[in-house]
């Protein structure tokens, strides 16, 4: 199949394609399902070093020490096989990152310096970040460890000490992290069938392309999860064949299959009682026998060699993440240089403002922009209510930042500036264990660092423009269509390829029609961007879930879909599916 662009696709967009909304990225959302997990872990993982600190009368080493318990917001979404893994990557790369920040501040005293490494190290632990798929909070909390701490009084023999703060505090968050496992082991993957059950459901009561794209990523991510959770167990069985459901019912969506009985099989899933234990869905067992060689190939070496391999080209010089990471680089240089310009004592705050912005794309910086701006601005008048109880004594101040960080990651995923409300105030109690300082200077400086790291960041952002990200919905629409003709031609030929070459075949369609959608969705938030090819994404998005219904039913040989002269790939019949 050709599948050189169209001309239409080629054409240069308007600059601004997107009118920037005001009041849309400020409105609340839904609470997530499990904002508590990592509100109260953060908590208690912080309790611990800041009591024993308390106790020890040494509160001016809490900075060191909250680099690693920070460490505990990450990775509550991952099976507890891999979380280990990652929450251990997550507090080596902390240390790694403060070590460095320590050093550079032991070294010199220069602010152009300083700023200097400050942007070099966000936009790295950005890239890095965008290139694993961290997650929430992503890039931030590191960036915010570091900036900090290259504007911190340091002696080089010091920093050895202070990085045993921060690993040891680093245990403590990855014991309250991992611990859960001793209690529900299966307890991320039942979260992630549930919600693949749930999305299936609504795409079965309103079926329609974005019900259709959300259920294909909750199943994707619930079969991500089941993979990444190591052997199989019966409840992990149990598990396996309920996202059998929920793929037969997300890419089908017939009018037969009743979406009370999947939202009731995904609040039994998501309770603490046993697994519910559906009936055999079409091809149930050539399903689990696929899954069960992709987690096979998964262990062997070469599986992991696949996937560095993987992680090295999404940081290549063709990479779609680097014009991000350059937006960072240049955004928070500037901040900095610019607050330091202005004599603000703390140009940290800056870089960890405009650090903060950089998301996918223009628009969400656009979003972001306005929510940390507000959230910041709120914040300091929480911070100067809240400072007087603080100062009443030093477990009073402890027990303020603990709340602060609670109410954080209680109210961020309502809307980020919700929680940067909450953040500000903790940010800035940070700083009365070193010493207390004039209210006004704190609230004034923390004003202006926000006010000029916004801007300073979102201009760079404006003007870095990124164009690499039409090019990547382009290496998407052919990685889908390759992943569709490879589906197709396993079920034509099923006999030899088996069930799980089958399985495998659609599992990779599955990704790439999510990867498809991600990436048009990014690129239509992008600024200077020639135009899309909406029709052929449409066509290809509409083509790819016809083969996985067709697949997953086991229905007859899925319809070719037949191609236009641009390369596009034209409806095709339905063939039974919708």
């Amino acid at each position: 199949m050709s599948d050189t662009p169209s001309h239409a696709s080629t054409r240069p967009r308007q600059p601004f394609a997107r009118g920037l909304s005001l009041a849309a990225p400020l409105r609340l959302n839904r609470p997530s399902d499990t904002w508590f997990k990592p509100a109260l872990s953060v908590v208690v993982a912080s309790a611990v070093p800041h009591l024993t600190l308390l106790a020890l009368g040494r509160l001016d080493l809490v900075m060191y020490t909250m680099a690693g318990s920070l460490c505990a917001l990450y990775g509550h979404g991952l099976p507890y096989a891999r979380r280990a893994r990652t929450l251990a990557g997550v507090v080596l790369s902390m240390a790694a990152g403060l070590a460095a920040a320590l050093v550079t501040a032991s070294l010199t005293h220069s602010t152009a310096v300083l700023v200097a490494v400050g942007a070099l190290l966000a936009a790295t632990q950005k890239a890095a970040c965008d290139a694993v798929r961290i997650g929430p909070p992503g890039h931030v909390i590191l960036t915010f460890v570091s900036s900090a701490a290259l504007f911190a009084p340091q002696r080089l023999g010091q920093v050895p000490a202070h990085l045993a703060l921060t690993l040891g505090a680093g245990a403590v968050a990855w014991l309250v992290c991992v611990g859960p496992a001793l209690i529900r082991r299966e307890g991320p993957e039942r979260r992630a069938v549930a919600r693949a059950l749930e999305a299936a459901a609504d795409r079965v009561a309103e079926p329609g392309p974005r019900t259709r794209h959300t259920a294909a990523a909750a199943v994707h991510a619930a079969w991500q999860c089941l993979l990444a959770s190591g052997r199989p167990t019966p409840v992990r069985r149990s598990l396996e064949r309920l996202v059998v459901h929920a793929e037969a019912a997300g890419v089908s969506a017939h009018p037969d299959q009743e979406p009370d009985r999947l939202r009731a099989w995904a609040a039994l899933t998501r309770a603490r009682g046993p697994v519910p234990e559906p009936p055999p869905a079409p091809g149930t067992a050539a399903e689990l026998y696929g899954i069960d060689a992709e987690r096979a190939a998964l262990r062997v070496s070469g599986g992991r060699r696949a996937a560095r391999r993987t992680l090295l080209r999404s940081l290549g010089p063709g990479s779609h993440l680097l014009p991000v990471a350059a937006r960072t680089l240049i955004g928070c240089a500037l901040a900095g240089y610019l607050c330091a310009a202005l004599g603000v004592g703390r140009p940290y705050w800056a870089i960890v403002t405009a650090a903060s912005l950089y998301q996918a794309n223009t628009t969400l910086t656009w979003n972001r922009t306005l929510q940390r701006t507000l959230g910041n601005l709120l914040g300091v008048l929480v911070f100067a209510a809240v400072l007087p109880i603080s100062r009443t004594g030093p477990l009073a101040l402890v027990l303020c930042c603990l709340f602060f960080s609670f109410a954080a990651e209680a109210l961020i995923t309502r809307n980020y500036w919700l929680g940067s409300v909450a953040v500000t105030p903790m940010a800035l109690l940070v700083l009365e264990f070193g010493g207390t300082h004039p209210a006004g200077e704190l609230v004034g400086d923390r004003v202006l660092d926000t006010v000029l790291g916004a801007l300073a960041g979102f201009l760079a952002a404006a003007l870095v423009t990124n164009r690499r990200a039409a090019g990547r919905v382009e290496r998407a629409l052919e990685a889908a269509v390759r992943a569709r003709t490879a589906a197709e031609r396993a079920y034509a030929d099923r006999a030899h390829t088996g069930p799980d070459g089958l399985d495998r075949a659609r599992r990779a369609l599955t990704a790439r029609l999510v990867e498809l959608r991600e990436a048009a969705d990014i690129a239509a938030g992008e600024w200077w961007q020639r135009a899309l090819p909406e029709q052929r994404l449409l066509a290809a998005e509409r083509a790819g879930h016809r083969t996985l219904a067709a697949t997953a039913q086991r229905q007859g040989p899925p319809v070719r879909a037949p191609e236009t002269r641009s390369g596009a790939v034209a409806p095709a019949p339905a063939n039974g599916a919708a």
